[in-house]
């Protein structure tokens, strides 16, 4: 059985005191041990932000990609090895700004992966920028009267998108967090945990007063049913004096994408056989590519494909790598 000791890291966390992202990483540990999945058997996938150094701070397989790429990353992991479950965690910035182009795309494709967005309203990594989930008015740095804009409302989006799982988590509440990403994980599709978490230092608007004062949990809610998608969008849009967290919307009906791509029918791409083209197989690919034109090239570009470049040719063993530096002209 796997346990939480299973993913300890020596890797101290250098979060500040009180951030939110401690809850998550704890509720994520609990959501993965409670269903026996050992660091191994899944991929984390992270972007830039102070919550994405999560792998480093725990024992686990992690992919630790550029700002706002997070998504597209995941999304070629799973059409790699769709047996391998895959978790994004990223921030707010780093979801829907710089990777607000993936995030749609990821939605409306259902790609089966979870999505934990780290969500504290506020770039803290870079000290204090308003974000796009920042309330208008809100005074930053970077906004010293006041951003302009209005903000992104992660759940109301995704559902807007086709998102077949879409919740809210807050990190003051570990074990229901626990609960809701576990639940994600089970889903067959895209799934959000859009996780509200106060940013202690750069961010003091949403502290943990500002949220216990407002969130309720849905399952409490006589009568409220996830598959419900007019009483989800009511609840999506829901902020203020009253914030729901928990399962808002969800449908296990609709395939994810990994399901509808031909080539992965027999199984993930990393387990399937190399196979190598026949010449007519070669020019069959290279005519669809093409339109059946052919591809004009010079005699120098031929030149360069057949012969190896000055980057690729072998220095006598003891030798410098480079022409100049063996006291030779550069062939290029």
């Amino acid at each position: 059985m796997v346990s939480l000791k299973d993913f300890h890291s020596k890797t101290l966390p250098t979060w500040c005191k009180g951030c939110g992202n401690f809850a998550i990483l704890s509720a994520i540990k609990m959501a993965l041990a409670e269903r026996d999945i050992a660091p191994h058997e899944i991929l984390f996938v992270t972007g830039v932000g102070c919550g994405s150094k999560l792998p480093h701070y725990m024992r686990s397989t992690g992919f630790h990609t550029l700002h706002g790429r997070t998504l597209a990353v995941a999304t070629g992991a799973r059409l790699a090895n769709h047996d391998l479950p895959v978790m994004a965690v990223h921030g707010d910035g780093d979801s829907f700004n710089e990777g607000m182009n993936h995030f749609v795309q990821t939605v409306r494709r259902n790609v089966n992966l979870v999505d934990v967005v780290q969500d504290n309203r506020i770039y803290g990594l870079t000290k204090g920028q308003y974000s796009p989930t920042s309330e208008k008015g809100k005074r930053t740095p970077t906004s010293p009267q006041g951003s302009i804009e209005r903000p992104v409302n992660p759940p109301a989006l995704a559902m807007t998108l086709g998102a077949t799982f879409v919740s809210r988590g807050y990190s003051g509440e570990l074990q229901h967090l626990a609960w809701l990403i576990g639940q994600a994980l089970e889903h067959p599709g895209y799934a959000l945990v859009d996780v509200m978490q106060p940013c202690v230092t750069w961010n003091r608007s949403y502290a943990y007063a500002f949220y216990n004062d407002r969130v309720y949990k849905l399952q409490d809610e006589e009568g409220y049913d996830a598959k419900d998608r007019g009483a989800a969008w009511e609840k999506a849009q829901e902020w203020g004096e009253r914030i729901p967290i928990g399962i808002i919307y969800q449908d296990t009906s609709v395939p994810s994408y990994e399901e509808q791509v031909p080539a992965l029918e027999t199984g993930p791409l990393v387990k399937q056989p190399l196979k190598t083209l026949t010449a007519e197989q070669v020019g069959a690919l290279r005519a669809e590519i093409t339109g059946g034109r052919p591809i004009p090239r010079s005699e120098e570009e031929n030149r360069r494909i057949t012969e190896p470049s000055r980057a690729t040719k072998a220095a006598p063993p003891g030798q410098p790598q480079w022409p100049e530096e063996r006291g030779e002209a550069d062939p290029e």
